[in-house]
Formats: C-alpha cells, sequence, structure tokens
C-alpha cells in the first residue's frame, strides 16, 4: 500500500496564501480525515495530494518517492467528489467500468470486476440504469463503486456525504467505514462535518486559515482540545467557552455570577466545558447560578440552554426534563472534565 508524505507545503493563489508550512505524515492504510470550516485550505491540501493543484512550496511524497511534478493519471488516486462526477450518457455498469476501459482492462475481466464492485455496494439491480434514474444515495454509491473496482493506491473523498440526508448519511458513512477497514487503503478524506471526522477518522487534522490546528485520535481531540477554536469546532454540541476572570481563588463569569470553581491561575481565561460535563442542581448547592434560555427535546436526551451573564451555555439533560424559560436554576460542574484556556493565545492550558 501506500505512504503519504507533506513537508513543508505552501499554497497560494496570487497574493492569498491558502495553505501555510502544513508538514503531515500519512500512514500505510490509515484513514486521515481533513477537517475543518469552509475555506480553511482543506479541499486544496487533498487537490494538491491528487496532482490537481501544484503547491507553491514543498514536496509532496507517495512511499518516499516525490510525486510534485507526477501527473494525476500517474499518481494511481481514486477520488469521490460531492457532486458524484457521473457521466449522464453511460450506464450505472458503464460509469463503473470506465477507469478499467481507460486502462485497456479486458471486457471479461472488467465485467467481472463491475459485478463484484456492484455487489459490494448492492447496485446489481441497477446496472442499467442511467444515473438520472437514480436516488441521490445510489449515485454515490455508483461513485464509491468506481473508485474501488480498480484497487488504487490512495483513496481521496471530498465531502462525499454532504449531498445526501441524514439518514442516507448514517448508511453511506458505514459503508464507507467498512470499505476502508476491508480494503486497507490510505485515506485522506475531507470534509466540514465533525461527526463523520469523529466517527470515520484513525486520526484527524483539524484546520484553520491553512494550518493544521491540532494533529490526533478522534477521542484526544475530543476530550483534550488544543485550543479554544478546536473546541468550539469539535462536538455537537460544541463546548461551552466561558470568558471569566480568576483572582486571588474566586472566579467570576464576566458579565456574569461567580463560579465555585479553582482555577488554574490568576488573570483573564476561557473555561471550557462539555455539555454532558454540567449537571442541573438546587440553588444552594450549584457551582453556578443561571436563567433558563430555551429547552429542547432531543429524542434521547433534553437540551437545555442557559444563560450565564450575557453568555450562552448548553447543558444535556434526562429526556423527560421541562422547563420555562426564565426560570432560575443552578448548574453543577465536574471540576476534573473542566478546560481551561489561555484567553490572549487560545491554547489549553
Amino acid at each position: 500500500m501506500t505512504t503519504i508524505s507533506l513537508k513543508h507545503i505552501h499554497k497560494s493563489f496570487g497574493t492569498v496564501a491558502v495553505v501555510k508550512d502544513l508538514s503531515l505524515e500519512i500512514a500505510d492504510a490509515e484513514f486521515l480525515v481533513l477537517l475543518g470550516p469552509s475555506g480553511c485550505g482543506k479541499t486544496t491540501t487533498m487537490r494538491m495530494v491528487a496532482g490537481l493543484e501544484h503547491p507553491t512550496q514543498g514536496e509532496i511524497a507517495f512511499d518516499g518517492a516525490r510525486v510534485n511534478e507526477l501527473p494525476t493519471r500517474e499518481r494511481d488516486v481514486a477520488m469521490v467528489f460531492q457532486n458524484y462526477g457521473l457521466y449522464p450518457h453511460m450506464t450505472v455498469a458503464q460509469n463503473i467500468g470506465y477507469p478499467l476501459k481507460l486502462r485497456g482492462v479486458p471486457t471479461a475481466e472488467r465485467e467481472a470486476r463491475v459485478a463484484r464492485a456492484a455487489e459490494r455496494f448492492e447496485l446489481g439491480p441497477y446496472l442499467q440504469r442511467m444515473p438520472r434514474a437514480l436516488s441521490g444515495g445510489q449515485r454515490q454509491r455508483v461513485a464509491l463503486a468506481r473508485s474501488v473496482v480498480r484497487q488504487p493506491r490512495v483513496f481521496l473523498m471530498d465531502e462525499p456525504l454532504s449531498n445526501l440526508d441524514a439518514k442516507l448519511r448514517l448508511v453511506a458513512r458505514s459503508q464507507i467505514k467498512h470499505l476502508v477497514q476491508e480494503l486497507g487503503v490510505t485515506t485522506l478524506y475531507v470534509t466540514h462535518d465533525q461527526i463523520e471526522a469523529m466517527t470515520l477518522a484513525h486520526r484527524v487534522a483539524v484546520m484553520h486559515e491553512g494550518v493544521i490546528r491540532q494533529l490526533d485520535t478522534p477521542e484526544h481531540i475530543y476530550d483534550r482540545p488544543a485550543d479554544t477554536f478546536v473546541a468550539g469546532f469539535i462536538g455537537s454540541p460544541a463546548m461551552n467557552l466561558i470568558p471569566v476572570q480568576a483572582a486571588g481563588g474566586r472566579l467570576q463569569a464576566e458579565d456574569g455570577p461567580p463560579i465555585l470553581v479553582r482555577a488554574p491561575r490568576d488573570g483573564a481565561l476561557t473555561l471550557g466545558l462539555r455539555a454532558e460535563d454540567l449537571a442541573l442542581a438546587g440553588l444552594d448547592d450549584a457551582h453556578l447560578h443561571a436563567e433558563v434560555y430555551t429547552c429542547e427535546l432531543l429524542g434521547d436526551s433534553t437540551l437545555v440552554t442557559v444563560q450565564v451573564g450575557r453568555q450562552l451555555v448548553a447543558v444535556k439533560a434526562d429526556k423527560g426534563l421541562r422547563l420555562e424559560a426564565g426560570a432560575r436554576i443552578g448548574l453543577k460542574v465536574q471540576p476534573e472534565r473542566a478546560h481551561w484556556f489561555d484567553r490572549d493565545s487560545g491554547r489549553h492550558l
């Protein structure tokens, strides 16, 4: 299989720097996700690995061999995009088999490999249909089948599920994870959806403004975010980030009530709390007093949004809980689960 190495990659379009000094090592058979908001440079990074864009500076290598000058067709990568990229005048079978036809694979072998790929994605009944006669989920499966039919060195996937509805996205996500585990192909996956990143990846590279803010396993990124950007991007809901002032053992939310939790140092800090690490409590024994803003049933739980000063804070509670807006409640904090960030740099303390 294949390892991928990116060393000090820069990419600029005119005067606009899109990727800035990015270095990344992707292991053989690893599933690595580039995660970040629109415009962070993740798709440009993937396109450079594919050979569709060329780095302004830096080196890209497959198995230690430089590929900067190698055209896309010689890199042996399979790409799946958000818009599927199916040929509208070809049947499903022809779309799946087209990469093999380009490589001169004999007809009998090509048909056998198309049949195997179609069976893997439950596309057998649709092989003679045209793409316009398929649902969005079926078109996505055709794109995936086409990508695996020739057994590439590397899978590159750019927002492949973003056009699907929630139910189809869940099914397709499971199919992709099973496929990559079964084939053992090195995979670079681009998404803005943190749930996809957390469920699919061996490691996640969180990108922002052209740089990697944190590279780690999903568990470590969730449990110990490197900075306030990562903390606020990962999680559903995202981590609560409360500006606080600490002095002489006392902690005060800015424009809000005191918080009866000990800070690691004095000064301007940001207190990070996950919604599941907060609990409702009586006013007398609470670490923090707040006012109910909204109460939303999620199905398996209730999401209570409270107001702490001018800050909105999310709390996960029992699904049977109902509270009226404006009610005064208490919150208990798990001190060992609290995160502390430097206010100026945003870095985790």
